[in-house]
């Protein structure tokens, strides 16, 4: 590799080489940093959408595009900007990402219109789109050893549930003091101490450089996932399929990505190396990340809606009975590596989807009366199962690829992460509103127009009962209710279904953890550019 030298070196060179001795612990935590910056953003602007809505006025679409630009932006370039970190390097790319990060935070923070704040999200995505994979790939790059690395993608995605946990929490503090822009302020200062530090301690990395990029390629691949990942969220928003907005994107991304596969396979320097999905190992992980996140995320949200619509739950107190679950995954995640180490990623994974299967069926018995106790412990086998599953996917992802396609991998990754997640919300939402609208059907004295309002949510039902008021509201109200409990316990079934399903799967992956002695990479001297070899 150009730039890099594999060797096994010496305890002398040990101590020097990026990412050897001490150092790469030094350096899991500026990554740890560069995760939750990105986690935070990812969560933080939920709580500020009414006062957002209140100050800037923005329309419904509007709306919509403040809130979901970011990940959809982030989602469709963590291909483009994963491969490009392979081959320009990828600190540079990540500290890129810090410095654009920063600016679109300032930019946020001082909006003056909706449309204006919608670019800002833009660059945020685009921001995090650099950060995310360039943290995985220099974390494979500096743990060389696998039981090493195993324990540090522990602690990277417990500070991910961390981040994700904390996003509302901190977004509601400041709201209370201050106004809507300061939950953007907080990325200032973070990045202000990681460009330096990150500049300083992070070591460059690059994977093999030979033949040109395929710009043509990376460019393919972002428009094709912003077409799918626009669809797919048009879906989980509750658009019919039918609908051009949604149709056309889909089709047309569908299209790109097919042909991106295509224009791979028959390039001598491809821009992701598709054998890697040869590989049980490394395909049978991405598609356990999906099925895992498509089975779950929906669920998060049906949930939030069940504490507060349903048992009449503040969001302040929906956000605590929902913290055991950050707080088991966050277990989880520190206890992987050994775990990993002990059991072997088949029976990891296996057992964390079993786990998870289970804590979904115990959520069943959730009914229209608060139960304190079923929740936490339901909440805390789901949160401690979900990132089992998880961790051991991504480890075994990772470490199956090879290092020079270390940003390509994570960008899979990450991306499958996206996908699985936005799927999810399409899927087990479409199969929650199945479930909920039939039971509100033939509600005594209800006209057809409030029922088929009362349809489209629990929400929208409230307000409609509230409208009618009296004992036909109060009927409404009560058939709603029983209606929703009714959807989330379906809801519920074909989720743990799903989860079994990806035990099953997990059966291909190795049975045992796998730890040979790996070379640490140490940067090669520095040399006049024109005498500089390939090792």
């Amino acid at each position: 590799m150009s730039g890099t030298t594999t060797a096994a070196v010496r305890p002398r060179r040990r101590a020097t080489g990026a990412g050897a001795g001490a150092n790469r612990w030094v350096v899991l935590v500026v990554l740890c940093v560069s995760l939750l910056l990105v986690a935070l953003d990812a969560t933080v602007l939920h709580v500020a959408v009414p006062a957002v809505t209140e100050d800037l006025k923005p329309g419904a679409m509007e709306l919509l595009w403040i809130v979901d630009i970011y990940p959809l932006v982030c989602a469709s370039l963590l291909i483009l900007f994963g491969t490009l970190g392979d081959r320009v390097g990828r600190r540079r790319v990540l500290l890129l990402g810090y410095a654009l990060f920063g600016v679109a935070s300032a930019a946020a923070a001082v909006a003056p219109s909706a449309e204006a704040l919608i670019g800002a999200r833009a660059l945020l995505g685009v921001g995090g789109a650099m950060i995310m994979p360039a943290t995985l790939s220099i974390l494979r790059q500096v743990f060389p050893d696998r039981r090493e690395r195993a324990l540090a993608i522990g602690i990277w995605s417990a500070v991910a549930a961390v981040g994700a946990a904390v996003g509302p929490l901190l977004g509601g503090f400041l709201l209370e003091h201050f106004w809507w822009g300061s939950v953007f302020l907080v990325n200032i200062p973070l990045m202000l101490v990681s460009l330096p530090v990150g500049r300083l301690l992070l070591p460059e990395s690059r994977g093999d450089r030979n033949g040109p990029w395929d710009v043509v390629g990376a460019l393919m691949a972002a428009a094709g996932l912003f077409g799918v990942v626009f669809a797919v969220k048009r879906l989980g928003s509750g658009e019919t399929a039918v609908d051009a907005l949604t149709m056309a994107p889909l089709v047309l991304g569908a299209l790109l990505l097919f042909l991106f596969v295509r224009r791979q396979r028959r390039r001598t320097f491809p821009l992701v190396d598709l054998k890697m999905f040869a590989r049980p190992a490394f395909s049978t992980a991405v598609g356990c990340i999906v099925l895992a996140m498509l089975a779950l995320v929906g669920l998060e949200l049906i949930a939030a809606q069940y504490l507060q619509l349903v048992l009449g739950l503040s969001p302040l107190q929906t956000g605590l009975r929902l913290l055991p679950l950050t707080l088991a995954a966050m277990a989880a995640g520190l206890a992987g590596a050994r775990l990993l180490r002990r059991f072997g990623p088949r029976r990891m994974v296996c057992f964390g989807f079993c786990l998870t299967a289970v804590a979904v069926l115990t959520l069943t018995a959730m009914g229209g009366v608060d139960n304190a106790g079923l929740l936490l412990f339901g909440f805390v086998l789901l949160g401690f199962g979900l990132e089992t599953t998880l961790f051991g996917a991504y480890e075994s992802m990772l470490s199956e690829a090879p290092a020079a396609q270390a940003g390509g991998a994570a960008a899979i990754g990450e991306t499958s992460y996206q996908l699985g997640a936005g799927i999810g919300i399409a899927l087990l939402g479409s199969v929650m509103n199945a479930a909920y609208a039939p039971g509100l059907s033939r509600v005594p004295g209800v006209p057809q127009s409030a029922s088929a309002a009362a349809g489209h949510s629990l929400g929208e039902a409230y307000e409609v009962a509230g409208r009618l008021g009296g004992p036909t509201g109060a009927a409404l109200r009560h058939a709603a209710r029983d209606s929703f409990v009714h959807g989330l316990h379906v809801t519920l079934l074909v989720s743990a279904g799903l989860l079994l399903l990806g035990a099953v799967m997990a059966l291909r992956l190795p049975r045992a953890m796998q730890c040979e002695e790996a070379a640490v990479e140490v940067p090669a001297p520095r040399e006049p550019q024109m005498s500089r070899v390939s090792a």
